[in-house]
Formats: C-alpha cells, sequence, structure tokens
C-alpha cells in the first residue's frame, strides 16, 4: 500500500513541465524523503499493524482511508524540500520523463527505504507486545510456515493472508504472474492519477494544496481494488523497508525472500513497470492539452 506525490523537481526550473519547488540541496531533498516516507509508512503500516494486531480497523476500507491520510500527510512534509516523491517508482518515472536528475535517483532511494525502516522500527517498538501476543493466539512461530500471518504488518504477500490465509492451498487462488499484474496495474493507476493532479498542461488540475489530498483518496480506492490480491503495495520503498525490519526482527526466510520467492519481482519490479506505463499514458494524452 502505498504512494505517492508532487511533480517532481527538474533540472531546469523554466521548464513547462516543472511545477515542483526550486532545485534544493541533495542532503536537504533526501531529508524530504526520509520524512515525508516516514510519515507515510508510520500511518500506513501503523494501520495494518493495529488492524492485524488488535482488530483496531473493521474492513480494508477503514485501513485503506488511513492510508489515504498518511499519504497525503506524507506529501505536504516533503513537497517544499524534494518534490514529495515517497516512492521509488515515482522518482523513476521523473527521471525517464521529467528531466529528474540522474544523480539523484540513488539517493532519493536510499532516503525513502531509511524512512520505510525507521518508521517500521518505531512501530514494533510500539506494537511488539501485541504481536507476539498476536502470535501465540494463532499458534505461529515467528520465521516458520504461516508465519506470514504476522509479517504482513510489515511487507506484503500474495494473496492477502488476512483474507486467503496463509496455507498452500490459498496459493493457487493468486499465481506470481497475477500479483505480477495486479501491482503493475495498481502503480499504474497511481503513477496516471499523480501526472493528471499535477501536470501543468491540465488545466483542470487542482490546486497544488488539494492535490496530495486527491492523490491520497486515489490511493485509498486502489488499495480497495488491489489489496485482496496482494495487500497493494504500490510502492518498492513501502514493502522493502518495512520487510528487512521483519527480516532481522526474526521473520527470516518468511521475509525475505518470502515463501513464494516472489518479492522482487512482485513488489519492487512490478511498480516500476506499472509506473512507467502509467506516467507515460498521462503524458501522451498531455501532448494534446494546449499550453497553458
Amino acid at each position: 500500500m502505498s504512494e505517492v506525490t508532487e511533480n517532481p523537481i527538474e533540472e531546469t526550473p523554466s521548464s513547462e513541465e516543472n511545477s515542483g519547488p526550486p532545485q534544493n540541496s541533495l542532503l536537504s531533498a533526501m531529508a524530504g524523503e526520509y520524512f515525508g516516507t516516514f510519515v507515510l509508512v508510520f500511518f500506513g503500516v501503523g494501520s495494518v499493524n493495529a488492524a492485524v494486531a488488535t482488530g483496531a480497523q473493521a474492513g480494508l476500507w477503514q485501513v485503506a482511508v488511513v492510508w489515504a491520510v498518511g499519504v497525503s500527510l506524507g506529501i505536504y512534509t516533503a513537497a517544499s524540500l524534494s518534490g514529495a516523491h515517497i516512492n521509488p517508482a515515482i522518482t523513476v518515472v521523473a527521471a525517464v520523463y521529467d528531466k529528474f536528475p540522474l544523480r539523484r535517483v540513488v539517493p532519493y532511494w536510499v532516503a525513502q527505504v531509511a524512512g520505510a525502516a525507521t518508521a517500521s522500527i518505531v512501530l514494533y517498538g510500539m506494537f511488539s507486545e501485541a504481536i507476539i501476543e498476536f502470535e501465540r493466539l494463532h499458534g505461529l512461530l515467528r520465521g516458520g510456515p504461516g508465519s506470514e500471518l504476522s509479517a504482513m504488518m510489515f511487507g506484503e504477500y500474495f494473496p492477502n493472508p488476512a483474507v486467503f490465509g496463509s496455507a498452500e492451498d490459498a496459493w493457487r487462488i493468486i499465481t506470481p504472474q497475477s500479483a505480477f499484474i495486479a501491482e503493475m496495474v495498481g502503480t499504474a493507476m497511481l503513477a496516471f492519477l499523480v501526472a493528471t493532479v499535477t501536470h501543468d498542461r491540465n488545466t483542470s488540475k487542482p490546486p497544488s494544496a488539494m492535490g496530495a489530498v486527491i492523490i491520497g483518496l486515489g490511493v485509498a480506492a486502489i488499495i480497495s481494488v488491489v489489496a485482496p490480491l496482494t495487500q497493494a503495495g504500490l510502492n518498492p520503498a513501502r514493502d522493502f523497508g518495512p520487510r528487512l525490519v521483519a527480516y532481522f526482527l526474526g521473520w527470516g526466510e518468511i521475509a525475505i525472500p518470502g515463501p513464494r520467492n516472489g518479492f522482487f519481482t512482485v513488489y519492487i519490479v512490478a511498480p516500476i513497470v506499472g509506473a512507467l506505463i502509467g506516467g507515460g499514458i498521462y503524458r501522451l494524452i498531455a501532448r494534446r492539452y494546449p499550453k497553458a
């Protein structure tokens, strides 16, 4: 589950594509990505922790709404410092289509993953006893077969263990190929939405202050469709940062590489491919718009 960004910063501020803030120092931009992704993951992954470990949220939509809030607040946190990518897939889109400096791509990724991992460490500090009790009640040995039922509070799995369980019989419900398609299409929709809300060629785009809210609501809608299948990652940092923390907290191979060995292709490659598709389709459409 994830997110999301403002229009990326460009190398040449005078370009028609650029509606972001002036180019900031790399350290300032990395700080923006770090704290923006921290906020995103704290609320989004935190809602999953609360839902699974305590039953606090009743149904998928309540979790999705908290994700929407997290996405919006993450964008507001990072926008003036970095352009608020807070998602490695969106950073790739910015680099491929919007002249975002290539030298900033890897530092942005590092900051995004670090922010996600830090938020996950904080969340585990808050929920550790509740998670241990959840594992006791469900007879789970952390890192053993079936413990993705608790690991899903951090990384993501397909099909969604909360919906279909973790037995191998559930695996036939969604294959790795279907999971790849789900994450690719979901992230394509996200990138298309981000471009629609932020692109200067769209004369009907909302004011920038409202864009974050609309993107957040869009993420909630995408989660409602995709999450039953794959938990709706849509953001490689959102998955990999928490998954890395889970690996070191005892979930081991259940976290990385996961019981189906698909975390890299489904939750990292598929979102990047999807974002490039969705962002590219919008830009083809935008060429037909008159210049503002």
